[in-house]
């Protein structure tokens, strides 16, 4: 655990770090454990961060068959590491510019595989462990993050368009985001190459891609009454290796939705009826 966080304090800080090291380090402390075996339990712990709403660490893929007794020793990590509380705050609310990338081949990837159900599910929000900040939803909220993945995905778009011969839908596409504002339930107003509508809402993560997002109440109908033309294309990896999965139709059709806030106003008293 202590050889985990120092890698993502590390990793958040920008400083070069040596994984293949650490776990060396670690089998000569652990003679009893493979080096498969740490690896996997880097993966549980990674798992319970993004699933707590808590950057992880680059390089261990998310494995969500954790044991539940694993929870509460991260969140007690979690509430005492002020380090890695002032690294992950200034890394999730850093600008961000769009890659420059040149070509699109190896952008596009089929999407996780995400979790399965467990058991406890049921109870899950009832017993998640209090943590100092979610900063998933404080990225979600970065609008320089945002804006940077939806200028990627306007020039993906174009060179799509354009490979398949569609160069004047290719300039109609639009940011809706920016000309009309963020109420229309998506971001870009793409097409397909026979010039049906795509209606693309983009989110971006600087994390791995089985980081949870947020979608708006808005966008949920939206893309429930425009399923056949909707496309949510994901993006990750943003600072270092952007790359993006596309989940096409009604969002609740591929995503388990957590209900993690509501719109609360006071209620008329009955006396008041």
């Amino acid at each position: 655990m202590a050889a985990y966080f120092r890698m993502l304090r590390m990793q958040l800080v920008g400083q070069n770090l040596n994984k293949a090291e650490q776990s060396r380090e670690l089998q000569a402390l652990l003679p009893a454990r493979s080096k498969a075996s740490i690896e996997y339990k880097h993966r549980n712990i990674s798992a319970v961060l993004v699933e707590l709403g808590i950057p992880p660490l680059r390089g261990y893929r998310p494995l969500f068959n954790y044991q539940q007794a694993l929870v509460p020793v991260v969140a007690t990590v979690l509430e005492s590491d002020t380090r890695l509380d002032a690294a992950a705050l200034s890394d999730v609310e850093k600008p961000a510019e769009a890659s420059p990338l040149r070509s699109f081949d190896h952008f596009v990837v089929g999407p996780p595989e995400g979790r399965r159900p467990r058991a406890s599910d049921a109870h899950e929000i009832h017993d998640r462990p209090t943590i100092v900040r979610d900063y998933l939803q404080r990225e979600a909220r970065n609008r320089s993050l945002g804006e940077a993945g939806e200028e990627l995905v306007m020039r993906y778009e174009a060179q799509r368009l354009r490979a398949a011969g569609a160069r004047v839908l290719a300039n109609r596409i639009e940011q809706i985001s920016s000309t009309r504002g963020d109420g229309a339930g998506y971001d870009i107003w793409s097409f397909e190459t026979d010039g049906r509508d795509r209606f693309i809402e983009v989110k971006t993560t600087a994390y791995v891609a089985e980081t949870p997002f947020y979608v708006s109440r808005n966008e949920l109908s939206f893309s429930t009454e425009q399923a056949t033309q909707f496309r949510l294309y994901r993006l990750f990896d943003f600072r270092k290796d952007p790359r993006m999965f596309m989940l096409a139709g009604a969002i609740e059709s591929h995503c388990r939705l957590d209900p993690v806030s509501y719109s609360a106003e006071v209620k008329a008293r009955e006396s008041d009826l």
